[in-house]
This record gives C-alpha cells, structure tokens and sequence, in this order.
C-alpha cells in the first residue's frame, strides 16, 4: 500500500495559506477547519513550509502571545519533507517517525496533490490488521 492508496481513500484536499500571513491568522485556519498542520506555498503555489499546532504552541511558550501578530514565515519549518504517490506506508512511517513530525505533504512533478497524517498511517494499519485478523478466523473456523 502507498501513498497514492491514502489520498483515493481520504481525499486530496490540503488547506494552504501564504507567507504573509500571521500565527493568528494560522490558529485560526487550523481551528476552522479541524486540522493540525497547515501547507505555506510561496510562487507559483510551490511549498515554502509548514506549519504545525505544535510549532504555533512552541512559538507561543518561547516568546509568549504577542508572536502571534508575527509572520508565519518567522516560525515555519521550510524544509519540507515530503512523499510521493508511490511511496509505501512503511516508508512513510519511518520518516515520520525517524524525523519526529505527524504531516507530510504529497508532491508530483512539483505540484502539492495531497497530505497524510500519522493518523491516516494508523488508520491504514488498524485496518490492515483488521482485515488480516477476520482472514485468519475464517481460515481457522474451515479447517
């Protein structure tokens, strides 16, 4: 399974937003829509950074609540990593993990097509086993 399988299961959908925005402005676009990271394009919608909950909370803790008047672009991470379709769960997994973050942008031919989560990972795996399990029964109940 890869990354192509997530996006066809949970959609393609990122919300994005500029440099020139502030980390107000960030809360609150993360709070509208329920999410947990944000994708900040620059030129021609091309990936400048990211910017997380816990980046937005960090900044918070370092510099206390006048930050959030600050451009996003002060505080994102602007090294971005990011996946492509074909890549697999495990892969995934373990730069996530390796790289301790919980989003990670999807990129064809240098267009953003999707995002996945640490939570679609676990999802992805729950099911799995889900599914692994019920075979196994089966199996056992015909012998």
């Amino acid at each position: 399974m890869n990354a192509a399988t997530i996006l066809k299961l949970k959609g393609r959908s990122v919300v994005t937003t500029t440099l020139d925005k502030s980390l107000l402005d960030i809360a609150k676009l993360l709070a509208q829509h329920g999410i947990g990271c944000i994708v900040i394009v620059g030129d021609n919608d091309k990936i400048a950074g990211i910017v997380s909950e816990r980046d937005l909370m960090r900044a918070i803790r370092q510099a206390g609540p006048k930050v959030l008047n600050e451009p996003v672009s002060d505080f994102m991470t602007k090294t971005v990593v990011t996946a492509r379709e074909a890549d697999t769960i495990d892969w995934l997994m373990s730069e996530m993990t390796t790289r301790r973050f919980r989003h990670m942008p999807v990129v064809e031919m240098g267009q953003l097509i999707g995002l996945v989560s640490i939570g679609d990972l676990v999802k992805i795996q729950i099911g799995i086993g889900q599914v692994e399990m019920e075979a196994a029964a089966t199996r056992e109940y015909a012998s």
